[in-house]
């Protein structure tokens, strides 16, 4: 049922995007400015203290030929990778030519951007480069004569500063933290300004980024465990200056490792929901090296997922609204969604795509919980989820040989008059996944006598390397992974199943689609069981 007292006022977003856009381009005129450039162009470092450990490990990527600053890169996302020096880590850990090359690629940037360019020195790309070239410094200090190690030093502490002038409560902390990493592997007094003011930063940055849980703000795995590299970098140069990381910074170090540590799934990698991107199992390797975990139980659930697990099956579910603000950029508004793993392989995704048809859960007439903003205030404050706060109620039961949730969702209750429910049973024992989804009339809903009927579609969105074989009576699908392994069969009482695909990342995904009708003032139940093909 459509109420259109509750649709969302889009006035005011716009009001929210012409004032932003007005004060960056305030920012961005004062930032430029002579009396700014001239103001920084002061600033001195007397070379490098310290090498930073970034625990990233080396990924190839293709270096930069030629003078790559004097001729315009192939699209916007390679000059941003150029800029934000993705390349440097690998060439300084290549052969000696290498390292060389990558020495004259930095001392051009800095005769072409050095002063000051509105993309080059944007904030998501400075703050990497200032990281990626904290980290190297003194490995190109190292070939470099004292000019040139004044040069790049000397640049690195303006950037520094300047990274600070950014403002946006989104990305604050990395950029807090690449700045504060380039005071500490400085020498000289404006290094240690620049430490100070970073430091300062930090703190009220983390608070806003980092739930006491762990969970990152944006509710994204990769985002957390980003973050965590970061600071476990910046740990890493204080420490080496004989300095204690402040108490902010030590308490998101142990929160960001519990929040990896649960994030991490049984293949290595971390769980996706809300755009979070893949991440290898070697770079999550790489992250946990660090902790102590020795001892510590796996959580049941945190930041608004929830973890059911048997030796041969594990599902995450998100029990939490989606992020909000600057923050939910990249949100996936799939409510109640789900992945699982059979055998320590992923086999259902929470979902591959913005669209609510790509999400592991139920929808109703294929419409939208929550909407995006689009046009010019999507250009100005990024296509973030608006209007998307709903009740979740969450229950979660353990007994012998079992663990349930009970979970209901109310975001479809204003347009279509419903109560999402969804029902998940882990059979230890069986080692099998039960559910019950279901559509329940709000009150008014039943009272109305509405008859009109309304489809819904309960999805599965399955890994790319599963393979689906619907049975002809349409009540199972056989899923079977690529190599050795068991497949898995997916049951259900629904009158019409389909087989759909969309598209992935790399590959399309192949969807359960199991779809229905229901009348207005009526209610509608899918039962389903997940379990492993007998010998």
């Amino acid at each position: 049922m459509a109420d259109s007292r509750a649709l969302p006022l889009p006035g005011r977003h716009l009001a929210l995007a012409l004032a932003t856009a007005g004060v960056a381009a305030l920012a961005e005129e004062v930032r430029g400015s002579g009396i700014r450039r001239w103001r920084l162009d002061r600033l001195r470092s007397d070379g490098f203290a310290v090498r930073a450990r970034d625990n990233r490990p080396i990924v190839a990527v293709t270096p930069p030929s030629g003078d790559p600053w004097d001729r315009p890169a192939s699209n916007r996302d390679a000059a941003a990778s150029l800029h934000r020096f993705d390349w440097l880590p690998a060439m300084l850990s290549g052969e000696p030519e290498d390292a060389t090359e990558a020495l004259r690629l930095t001392l051009g940037w800095s005769r072409v951007f050095g002063g000051w360019n509105a993309f080059a020195w944007s904030g998501e790309v400075m703050a990497r480069r200032v990281f990626n070239l904290a980290c190297a410094g003194p490995a190109l200090a190292a070939r470099a004569s004292d000019a040139e190690t004044a040069l790049i030093a000397g640049g690195l502490v303006r950037q520094g500063f300047d990274l600070l002038a950014e403002r946006g409560v989104a990305g604050a902390a990395e950029r807090a933290t690449a700045a504060a990493l380039a005071g500490a592997v400085l020498r000289g007094p404006d290094a240690a300004r620049l430490l100070a003011r970073a430091l300062a930063r930090l703190g009220p940055a983390l608070e806003m980024a980092v739930a006491a849980d762990g969970a990152h703000a944006s509710r994204r795995a990769d985002l957390a465990l980003e973050l965590l590299l970061d600071l476990q970098a910046l740990d890493d140069a204080l420490t080496q200056q004989g300095k204690a990381a402040p108490e902010a910074v030590q308490r998101a170090l142990a929160a960001l490792s519990a929040s990896v540590q649960f994030a991490t799934l049984a293949d290595g990698t971390l769980m996706r929901f809300h755009g979070s991107r893949p991440c290898s199992a070697t770079l999550v390797t790489a992250v946990r090296a660090s902790e102590d975990s020795s001892g510590r139980a796996p959580a049941d659930a945190l930041g608004g997922v929830h973890r059911l697990a048997t030796p041969g099956l594990e599902v995450r579910v998100d029990t939490a609204p989606p992020p909000t603000g600057a923050w939910s950029v990249a949100a996936r508004e799939h409510p109640l969604a789900l992945m699982v793993l059979a055998g320590g392989k992923p086999f259902i995704e929470s979902g591959c795509g913005r669209d609510l048809m790509a999400g592991s859960m139920l929808s109703v007439a294929d419409g939208e919980p929550a909407q995006r903003l689009s046009g010019f205030t999507a250009r100005v404050l990024g296509p973030r989820l608006i209007d998307a706060h709903a009740d979740i109620e969450v229950q979660r039961h353990e007994a012998p040989g079992a663990v349930w949730l009970e979970l209901d969702y109310h975001g479809w209750g204003r347009r279509h008059g419903v109560v999402y429910q969804r029902r998940l049973y882990l059979d230890l024992t069986a080692g099998e996944l039960r559910g019950e989804d279901r559509l329940t009339p709000t009150p008014r809903a039943q009272s109305s006598g509405g008859r009109n009927f309304t489809p819904y579609a309960l999805r599965f969105v399955l890994n790319p390397a599963v393979r689906a074989l619907a049975s002809q009576d349409g009540r199972s699908v056989l899923l079977r992974p690529e190599g050795p392994g068991g497949g898995w069969v997916l049951r259900n009482d629904v009158l019409m199943i389909t087989l759909e695909s969309v598209p992935g990342e790399d590959r399309p995904h192949r969807v359960v689609v199991l779809r229905g009708q229901r009348r207005a003032d009526s209610d509608a139940r899918v039962r389903w069981k997940l379990s492993p093909v007998k010998a």
